[in-house]
């Protein structure tokens, strides 16, 4: 078995690749896709052989496919991911588990777990997932990664499986800021020089779920970003809290999930795993009067952001409240003390349509702990940079 085989992170079956341009940007480097892009004339799994068995080989690939291949990259092969995307874990009842090469006894996070892993493993040195949810960043903080999620539609979703489109990215995941930043040139199709950041917001709320022992992981980070980017300074960002905007992100994201997808669920009747299923139960269950209000605070959450994030501004706080939870542990556990405080802060650039790195600054219980930056819509190029920047330090 090789090592990339040893992780468990790619798909079962005869390894997918594809050579890159004979030269390029990336001319040289081997990336992985998560299993819900497409390649062409192959067919794409969406982490389930019931989607599998039932979509036939794509005519072409994936945008964000092919301006990886077209600058040079070498595709070595496609990665596992979460049932349909509808978890954080990365454990998958169908492939299982992808190791976390950073912290073994633990999950790697999902839906983007094979790419992740894979990443973090040297299997390839970079790789593709999606992010709607959280679907980058919790896995870059649970593997110890640099990880992006863009602005909301600054990638072409074009061959990627739709999800939640007024939320989905598509993100990758570097072990080094410096290639994080390279890759994200090409895929944004963006060479402009970033405009650096000036300015620097730390979400009172956001740093408020934290344990003693994360908030005290984070503090030399948070000097780091003061030193090397911009001063930062604390503000309240919500008179309502972050439960609420998870609620209302939740809630939209599930109504259009169940749209996405709902048809060919009751259709083929697939078998999911703990916690995926009782998801798509509840996604099934949206009112749609509770769609209205949500969207309604939408437009005032992001009204909010608009205000706060202005030209030159990131948000300096937590990817997620708590490092990886162990495998294994049971579903409604991690639902409660996992899960549900996660999205508190993955919903804030879901909601906003907001571009978010996670830099891997920070270890708490020995296993990574990861510090973001979110940024107004547009300001891609800039976090990359200021994460480079960061890291070079």
């Amino acid at each position: 078995m090789s090592g990339a085989d040893a992780l468990g992170a790619f798909i079962p079956g005869p390894r997918l690749a594809r050579p890159g341009a004979a030269s390029g940007v990336l001319a040289g480097l081997a990336f992985a896709v998560k299993d819900v892009m497409d390649v062409a004339g192959t067919s794409t799994g969406n982490g389930h052989p019931d989607w599998l068995a039932t979509h036939p080989p794509a005519t072409r690939s994936a945008v964000a496919v092919e301006r990886l291949l077209a600058a040079g990259a070498s595709l070595a092969g496609k990665t596992i991911a979460d049932e349909l995307c509808y978890s954080l874990t990365g454990e998958n009842v169908h492939y299982g588990t992808p190791l976390n090469p950073a912290a073994p006894d633990r999950v790697p996070g999902g839906s983007s777990s094979g790419s992740a892993s894979a990443t973090a493993g040297g299997a390839v040195d970079f790789a593709l997932g999606t992010d709607c949810g959280g679907s980058v960043r919790v896995p870059s903080s649970y593997c110890g990664l640099f990880g992006m999620r863009p602005t909301h539609g600054r990638i072409p979703l074009d061959g990627v499986a739709p999800f939640a489109p007024s939320f989905d990215c598509v993100g990758w995941f570097a072990r080094d800021a410096a290639l994080l930043e390279r890759v994200g040139r090409v895929l944004l199709a963006d060479a402009a020089p970033a405009l650096p950041l000036t300015r620097l917001i730390a979400p009172r709320e956001a740093f408020g779920l934290l344990s003693p022992e994360a908030a005290a992981a984070l503090e030399p980070s948070l000097r780091l970003a003061q030193e090397t980017i911009a001063p930062c300074e604390e503000i309240a960002l919500t008179t309502d809290g972050l439960d609420a905007w998870s609620a209302t992100f939740r809630t939209l994201q599930a109504a259009e999930i169940w749209t996405s997808v709902g048809p060919w669920i009751e259709r083929v009747r697939p078998a999911f795993g703990p916690g995926v299923k009782e998801r798509f139960d509840a996604a099934r269950a949206v009112a749609p009067s509770a769609v209205e209000a949500a969207a309604a605070r939408r437009i005032a959450i992001r009204s909010r952001l608009r205000d706060l994030l202005q030209p030159g501004t990131a948000f300096l706080m937590p990817t997620v409240p708590r490092p990886a939870p162990l495998r294994g542990m049971a579903t409604a556990e991690v639902e409660v003390t996992t899960r549900h405080l996660a999205m508190n802060l993955l919903c804030i650039a879901g909601l906003g349509g907001l571009p978010q790195v996670s830099l891997p600054l920070a270890q708490v219980d020995g296993a990574p702990f990861g510090l973001s930056l979110v940024g107004p819509a547009g300001s891609d190029t800039a976090l990359l940079r200021a994460a480079s920047v960061m890291a070079g330090h």
